[in-house]
């Protein structure tokens, strides 16, 4: 039996950098359970340090960050302070969002590939991160399938300035990634154009399921490619609106049990849009997830 000081521990090694498969079938075993900060997005902005105890209090021992500004970092800590409040309640945080660069109204981002992207990185191996995330595309930053080239380009170089803080970058989809032109997924130009080593990806479940495409599939297609997978539901309305993990129907078992081929090593709960209190939303998706994943 797991003791919450062996799982301490366990932390301080995931911090230094030692990567463990959550062991998602055994129940015998305490897996890793991630949340997406952006689920309790504006808990995060009002109460940052109440809102993580929160989080580890409904039974989270992993976090994955949606914010970071290149000024004051994560959620208004710098990055010291940031990974304490996280220790301080038995959170790991092997990973974080971060964007290209390009607002919506064509301005360049701090702390993004674009600009003081050393920076971030830097910030980033502070907290101990061990994945970097692309997490969205603003409406000017994509295009046709030569704009996802040169997409792959940009990842290709940040990429390489990750690996030498032993950080793996990733790019997580939404659903416009699964767009067709010339007969061609983005998406597949995204998986042949970037490095394999040093580009991975996010497969977020939800959007995946929304655009037609099957994730076990997509695991298949590109073996060891998808470190890292966004457990979020799609209900089971016309809407296919945001929902509980367990409440909608995605087969999570079925892509679970595919997760050797993917080469998963951590998961996190989001939900973009809950019906009422975030809390409510993510205490009834992590105890679907213990009940029946684990």
């Amino acid at each position: 039996m797991t003791t919450r000081r062996s799982f301490l521990k366990t932390s301080v090694a995931l911090s230094a950098g030692a990567f463990i498969a959550p062991s998602f079938l055994d129940h015998k075993k305490r897996s890793v359970i991630g949340l997406q900060l952006y689920t309790v997005r504006d808990a995060m902005q009002k109460d940052p340090a109440g809102t993580i105890a929160k989080v580890a209090a409904i039974g989270f021992n992993s976090v994955e960050n949606a914010t970071y500004t290149g000024t004051q970092t994560f959620y208004g800590m710098d990055a010291k302070a940031y990974a304490k409040l996280l220790k301080d309640h038995g959170l790991i945080n092997p990973s974080g969002h971060y964007r290209w660069g390009l607002d919506e109204k064509g301005g360049v981002m701090k702390g993004t590939m674009l600009h003081e992207w050393d920076k971030a990185v830097e910030d980033a191996a502070t907290v101990g991160l061990k994945y970097m995330v692309c997490a969205w595309l603003s409406p000017d930053e994509r295009g046709g399938l030569d704009q996802y080239k040169k997409l792959a380009d940009a990842l290709n170089k940040a990429g390489e300035t990750c690996k030498k803080s032993g950080i793996q970058l990733c790019y997580h989809n939404h659903d416009f990634e699964f767009e067709k032109e010339d007969g061609k997924y983005k998406w597949d130009v995204l998986l042949a154009e970037a490095d394999k080593n040093l580009v991975k990806m996010e497969l977020d479940l939800y959007w995946a399921t929304r655009a037609g495409m099957d994730p076990v599939a997509l695991f298949n297609q590109s073996p060891g490619r998808y470190p890292l997978v966004h457990m979020k539901d799609m209900d089971k309305t016309e809407k296919k609106a945001f929902t509980e993990v367990g409440n909608g129907v995605i087969d999570f078992k079925r892509i679970l049990k595919n997760s050797k081929t993917a080469g998963l090593k951590y998961f996190f709960v989001e939900q973009d849009i809950c019906p009422g209190s975030p809390f409510d939303s993510i205490s009834q998706s992590i105890a679907y997830i213990k009940k029946n994943l684990l």
